[in-house]
């Protein structure tokens, strides 16, 4: 009769063994995403995957259903409508309803380049309602390059969809 112990033995090193095999094996999948990820997008900010997004209406009909306070974690696509030509500190996205939400960049962490207009973005953040004041309002027309006349033409406070984004995807 077998001794039991040795049998014991043996199968726990065979277990250690095809752990340890298993263990190191690299996970190319992971990998060939990335690889994937970087082949299509330029990458700002926050680490982001380019899948589970909302496309333009839908984020659309979200802002439409927003009353002030709230705030939403969202990740959607769009096309970018203007940029800051400045710094490259903020973006317009152009969704189909009259006001498209201003981007900005959590903590002013990141940038995005300033020659963007018409490219496809992916976006996660917070999207919310803000009240946008006057001399804020001429400021972002300035560095978005409007001209003297629609700068002037800016009177009044307003209340605009806003996006505070940790990460930006923006395709090749």
């Amino acid at each position: 009769m077998p001794d039991i112990t040795a049998i014991m033995r043996k199968l726990l090193f065979l277990g250690l063994g095809l752990l340890s095999l298993v263990s190191c094996k690299e996970n190319t999948s992971e990998k060939a995403s990335e690889a994937d990820l970087a082949a299509h997008y330029e990458s700002f900010g926050a680490k982001l995957e380019k899948e589970g997004f909302k496309n333009p209406k839908e984020m659309e009909e979200l802002y439409s259903g927003l009353k002030k306070g709230d705030t939403v974690e969202v990740k959607f696509q769009a096309p970018v409508n203007s940029v800051c030509k400045m710094k490259g500190c903020w973006m317009v996205l152009d969704l189909p309803g009259e006001e498209d939400p201003r981007v900005t960049f959590k903590d002013y962490g990141f940038f995005v380049p300033k020659d963007i207009e018409g490219r496809e973005v992916i976006v996660s953040g917070k999207a919310f309602l803000k009240e946008t004041s006057v001399e804020d309002q001429k400021h972002f027309a300035k560095d978005g390059g409007s001209s003297e006349e629609e700068i002037a033409a800016i009177t009044e406070v307003s209340t605009q969809p806003a996006f505070i984004a940790d990460g930006v995807l923006l395709k090749k």
